[in-house]
């Protein structure tokens, strides 16, 4: 399970250092084998290890491509989904069509949601972060079923 933010630098050669607290698992049970592709709804990438990201794309098999919302979803995240292996030092290479797309430069945010990373322009990740939380504090998010059973 991956949880939290931490905050790395993209450097000169366009790769990514994996905080230390997750390569011991992303080497011991994926091999260091990661797929990063576009996020569908955030200016930010998704990082999936290569057996999490295998599920999803049984999902994505199921969809059709005579449906236009379907194939749009498929297009964007097949067609972007990159192979990328952590080298000995727990780095990654990001490609340039990913990095344009997350407005990627020097200070980036990877965050933990579970069984996958987004990956941030550290301001686009400040500003979400407090767009969310005004929300919550004004009363404008919306309250799904499972939100409003939901306390912490």
């Amino acid at each position: 399970m991956f949880r939290g933010a931490s905050n790395i630098t993209l450097d000169s050669k366009n790769r990514i250092t994996i905080p230390t607290k997750y390569r011991e698992t992303l080497y011991a049970d994926f091999d260091g084998k990661m797929i990063c592709t576009l996020h569908t709804e955030n200016r930010c990438l998704l990082l999936y290890p290569l057996p999490e990201w295998e599920e999803l794309e049984l999902k994505l098999s199921r969809l059709s491509d005579m449906n236009k919302s379907e194939r749009a979803i498929k297009r964007i995240l097949l067609g972007n989904a990159t192979e990328c292996e952590l080298d000995k030092n727990g780095r990654l290479l990001l490609n340039g069509v990913l990095r344009q797309h997350a407005n990627l430069d020097k200070s980036v945010m990877l965050v933990g949601l579970f069984n996958k990373f987004e990956i941030w322009n550290e301001a686009d990740w400040q500003s979400e972060m407090q767009t969310g939380i005004d929300d919550i504090q004004s009363g404008t998010l919306e309250l799904t079923e499972r939100l409003q059973d939901f306390s912490l």
